[in-house]
């Protein structure tokens, strides 16, 4: 509870600071680009090579992209059924199968489940989530979005780049060694200072613009990532007989909120961008009440 009253307060924190006018637009932005940086490399670093490698593992893994596939079908589905527009369709196989399960959903596994989890988590959004975002990401952008078609050579050089995948290929190749004590120290001081950036920065940017003609896609998108997901991706491990903690981090991660980064790429791509900042907006703020019920049906 302690941990999730201070995820909370960061939030609000970072509601509170963009009133103020001496913090310039661009600062959620500066702030998100500290975390990918350094923060989330510096946790990466001083938690994946603390797990034990076993059967666990593949289930954070694997969730994922089952969960992308299920959503990208019930939303196709629907979009044919109830004749959505092509950029309606587009916004929603973004941003419901891509869930915020870095910035979000790190520091709200930690609350929940405690350091313990992290692991699990870093890798439903590194080898999840981020890969996700970087290929079927690019696929939907090409086919719905008003920009450039993305290569398999731009993609595979955005990934290759990308500071916390390359931290995760560091650490898994060096779980067998250990850090000297001034680069521990350094890491931990980095890695402390994700939870308060990020959370400051998603309350910097949140925002909850609603019209007329988004509540339909809006309300469908967001049963669909906060509620009926998730429940899949337990009823997948229930019937399967998968009791472990990483199987419980893959389902809570399975229901965070909209990926802000695929927000980002949907309005740059001229994706309806009302549509995009009213499901990024509303499902953090509902998810503040959707992860703790799931939380105790795990």
């Amino acid at each position: 509870m302690e941990n999730f009253i201070l995820t909370v307060s960061f939030l609000l924190m970072g509601m509170g600071l963009r009133r103020l006018p001496s913090f310039p637009k661009e600062t959620a932005q500066v702030l998100n680009l500290f975390a990918i940086t350094l923060s989330l490399p510096a946790l990466i670093l001083l938690k994946v090579p603390q797990l034990a490698f076993s059967g666990d593992i593949l289930v954070p893994v694997i969730m994922p992209w089952g969960m992308l596939a299920a959503s990208a079908l019930m939303i196709i589905a629907l979009g044919k059924f109830l004749r959505w527009e092509k950029e309606i369709v587009g916004v929603l196989l973004l941003l419901i199968p891509l869930g915020n399960t870095s910035f979000f959903g790190i520091p709200m596994v930690r609350a929940f489940f405690g350091d313990e989890g992290i692991p699990y988590a870093l890798l439903y959004d590194q080898l999840g989530s981020f890969l996700a975002l970087a290929t079927y990401g690019a696929v939907v952008l090409a086919l719905y979005g008003s920009g450039g078609k993305p290569t398999p050579a731009s993609v595979l050089a955005r990934v290759a780049s990308f500071p916390p995948f390359i931290a995760l290929i560091v650490a898994l190749a060096s779980r067998s060694l250990t850090f000297p004590p001034p680069l521990l120290a350094l890491l931990n001081a980095l890695s402390g200072t994700l939870v308060p950036v990020v959370m400051v920065a998603v309350g910097f940017q949140l925002t909850l613009r609603l019209s007329p003609e988004t509540l339909k896609p809006l309300g469908a998108g967001l049963s669909i990532k906060l509620v009926i997901a998730p429940l899949i991706a337990l009823l997948f491990c229930r019937i399967l007989g998968f009791d472990t903690l990483a199987a419980r981090v893959a389902v809570f991660e399975a229901g965070m909120p909209p990926m802000v980064s695929a927000g980002a790429l949907a309005i740059m791509a001229g994706l309806s961008p009302k549509l995009t900042a009213a499901l990024i907006g509303l499902g953090i703020i509902l998810s503040f009440i959707t992860l703790p019920l799931l939380s105790r049906l795990l």
